[in-house]
């Protein structure tokens, strides 16, 4: 019956951060997460709307030479956020946007952090 009608999108707090997708292959990743991990995702959408920069149990920054990310003559701290089955988001926080770009979503374990 609504199955072609619009999702409401969830809003944010002021003090939220906004997340976003690089590119289309984290984008098609995500929604391949979604398919299988939605409640992780969920615990991740309110972790990396509120405090994507405090480490916690699932999420800190990378290490070594995957530890920062160049964009447009920028450097920034590259976050990974743990899902289940090894499952990662990598991301990094654009502070003075207050936006959380998804730089990468790996539906499993990443060869480069094994």
């Amino acid at each position: 019956m609504l199955s072609d009608s619009e999702d409401v999108q969830r809003p944010r707090k002021n003090s939220e951060y906004r997340i976003c997708f690089e590119n289309n292959r984290a984008k098609k990743n995500w929604s391949n997460l979604v398919a299988t991990q939605k409640s992780s995702l969920v615990d991740a959408w309110d972790k990396l709307t509120k405090s994507p920069k405090q480490p916690s149990p699932k999420n800190a920054t990378l290490r070594a030479h995957l530890a920062k990310i160049n964009r447009e003559d920028q450097t920034y701290d590259r976050w990974q956020y743990e899902l289940n089955n090894g499952a990662r988001i990598w991301y990094y926080v654009i502070e003075e946007e207050k936006t959380v770009v998804l730089e990468q979503v790996h539906t499993r374990h990443p060869n480069e952090t094994k």
